[in-house]
């Protein structure tokens, strides 16, 4: 791949899932290059290694936009804890201040720095496509399943502690034909308390259990305010051991309105990659 090296980025997490992010605003990687750069950088061990890769690029409507890639290269909608990384990066980055919006492929997203700069809070795209009456057999018990799309489409499945061996049922839930033909990523949600949720969670395009994701924490919180009787802002306890708030609006119909996504933001380091980085 002939590109300009070395290309500055910052290797940064929210809440564990992890990410490579890139201003791309000068085109430094061309649209064309840019999955087979994804699946490439995001290798683990071989180069940074991460869940995904956020490209930074200009936007005429909004502070900016961004390509978002999983770790494989196929393009996503959009991600939860990925947004909030990019908000903190534009912040820190002097692209805007530390109200913003930016585009992306499932519309505009708003987001805000907190106090700490650490904390972001991004209000998500409106839910849709709520399917509550599915069921799928895993090893040898039938489970109730729901599945709605908060940004990218999400099966929501109720588990008892430490009952999931999730790499295993998730890529069963992930590739099932009721899910096809986009597939889906599967959540698996234990009740802690009547605030508090926990969601591992197996991502597609990673094809693997990820320490956390947010759209995937905001579509488990829905689903247990609508059969587990909680109410926002719901407390979820992802598989890194950290903790996103998901506040919203449950109405009839089901409707979900004004739905926002909270957690802490990590940057862990900046660096210049090099070609090497992508043999």
């Amino acid at each position: 791949m002939t590109l300009n090296f070395p290309i500055p980025f910052e290797k940064m997490n929210g809440t564990g899932n992890d990410f490579v992010v890139i201003d791309n605003r000068k085109q430094l990687i061309p649209l064309d290059k840019q999955q087979e750069f994804a699946r490439k950088v995001c290798r683990r061990m071989f180069s940074v290694g991460a869940d995904g890769l956020i490209l930074i690029e200009k936007s005429e409507t909004a502070d900016f936009s961004w390509n978002f890639y999983n770790a494989d290269g196929s393009v996503a909608e959009m991600c939860g804890n990925g947004s909030r990384c990019a908000a903190r990066f534009a912040y820190r980055h002097k692209i805007c201040g530390p109200k913003m919006s930016f585009d992306t492929i499932a519309g505009l997203i708003e987001a805000e720095i907190g106090e700490n700069e650490e904390d972001v809070r991004v209000k998500m795209t409106q839910p849709f496509d709520f399917r509550m009456d599915l069921s799928l057999r895993l090893d040898d018990t039938e489970y109730p399943v729901t599945f709605v799309n908060t940004g990218v489409p999400h099966a929501v499945i109720f588990v008892g502690d430490g009952e999931s061996p999730v790499k295993k049922w998730g890529r069963k839930v992930r590739f099932h034909e009721i899910f096809e033909p986009d597939g889906t990523n599967a959540n698996f949600v234990t009740v802690l308390d009547k605030h508090r949720i926990k969601v591992r969670t197996y991502e597609r395009g990673v094809e693997d259990e990820t320490m956390a994701c947010g759209t995937g924490a905001v579509a488990s919180a829905i689903y247990a305010a609508m059969h587990k009787g909680m109410d926002s802002p719901i407390e979820v306890v992802t598989s890194g051991g950290y903790s996103l708030t998901i506040h919203f609006d449950l109405q009839d119909g089901p409707l979900v309105e004004s739905v926002y996504l909270e957690g802490p933001t990590r940057i862990i380091y900046s660096g210049n990659l090099i070609s090497e980085a992508l043999l």
